[in-house]
């Protein structure tokens, strides 16, 4: 009920959109009731209230309810957006543009806290969730033909398409190869923490202390040796290996997954009953049988809790590289940040945010069935 009314109350108090004639000067800010008048606001604002209202007393029925209006209300956002595009930009002025207010953005942001309560309480299925995550996707490219293509955020990308591909590339191959890195080097530290005590004792002190270090401060650190091997070994040089651009940008991120990495791998495999290994043993199979065959998938759920943690750390933190030409979605954020020009940073952290929630689904999905023993 808090959510539906604090969505309520953001609707009907701040801007819905603002509306600018070009990219440079700024927007106008307008509320919902002075986009196309009371009706049409109080109308788009009745799933909020009415899921308000169901949510004072929640049973079963009321929160599957409550479910449908939440999906009308985000399936309702594109529509409204639509509406207030052609109401408010002139045809004759192709340079205008729409952008989204933070009363529509508070909107959003709540009835997605509540889908994600929903979904916990209702415990639904996987294939319900994404297609309730999907539609109003589904419906915001339906709309773009109608009008929607002239909200700023779209325009931002229609002027840097090829840009936008390209930097999506790059920063999933640089989090793939992070993750890669980190679950091999992750796993053999891990073994080795197993079996000597002291290498698990100064394994764990130094991996908190590369925690410890601001990922700004770490790209500089690595910029001087990096550059000085560089110019000394003409076979690094000629790998791209230079004190900015990718090299710094893995050696930093494989650092700071490595924590989590180990942690999860380590706990995983301690964590398997020693019986069972021994009865494996007693039946036959040498060291490596009995670990590849009994030890390691009985860990596996709690080893990909350490995969899903590293990604999505690692989706964040590419950002951050593209501060020394590591390339990557995060470049837009800094171009929209130097530009003042927030349309164009939203271009670069939705995706980023899109990514993360996307790769914990999946993974910690995925985690979840093996934990249960089903079949993937």
């Amino acid at each position: 009920m808090a959510l539906m009314g604090a969505a309520l109350v953001a609707w009907w108090t701040l801007p819905s959109v603002t509306m600018a004639p070009n990219r440079i000067v700024p927007g106008t800010a307008y509320a919902a009731r002075e986009v196309a008048g009371w009706g049409p606001a109080i109308l788009a604002s009745l799933p909020l209230a009415a899921a308000a209202w169901l949510a004072r007393d929640l049973d079963r029925h009321r929160l599957k309810a409550l479910l449908a209006l939440v999906v009308a209300g985000l399936v309702g956002l594109p529509l409204w957006l639509t509406a207030a595009s052609v109401q408010l930009v002139d045809p004759n002025v192709p340079q205008a543009r729409i952008g989204i207010g933070a009363g529509l953005w508070l909107t959003l942001f709540m009835l997605l806290l509540s889908l994600v309560e929903l979904r916990t309480r209702l415990v639904l299925p996987s294939p319900v969730t994404w297609g309730v995550a999907l539609l109003p996707l589904v419906v915001f490219v339906l709309c773009l033909p109608l009008g929607l293509d002239g909200l700023a955020l779209w325009q931002e990308y229609a002027g840097r398409r090829q840009d936008f591909i390209a930097a999506i590339g790059e920063h999933l191959l640089l989090v793939g190869a992070t993750v890669a890195i980190s679950l091999v080097l992750g796993a053999v530290i891990a073994l080795l923490m197993r079996r000597y005590p002291s290498v698990q004792r100064l394994g764990f002190s130094l991996l908190n202390f590369l925690q410890t270090v601001p990922s700004l401060a770490l790209f500089g650190l690595l910029l001087g040796p990096l550059a000085w091997l560089s110019d000394r070994y003409a076979w690094l040089d000629s790998l791209g290996v230079s004190g900015i651009g990718w090299a710094p940008a893995l050696i930093a991120l494989v650092a700071y997954s490595l924590l989590p990495m180990v942690r999860n791998a380590f706990v995983a495999l301690e964590g398997v009953d020693p019986g069972v290994v021994e009865s494996a043993r007693g039946m036959g199979m040498s060291r490596l049988q009995s670990f590849l065959q009994v030890r390691l998938p009985l860990a596996l759920p709690v080893l990909l809790e350490g995969v899903r943690i590293t990604t999505v750390q690692a989706i964040g933190l590419t950002a951050v590289a593209a501060l020394i030409g590591a390339g990557g979605l995060g470049r837009f954020i800094f171009q929209g940040l130097g530009q003042a020009a927030m349309d164009l940073v939203l271009l670069g952290a939705l995706p980023i945010l899109l990514m993360a929630v996307v790769a914990d689904a999946l993974l910690g999905n995925l985690a979840n069935r093996l934990r249960k023993g089903e079949p993937t």
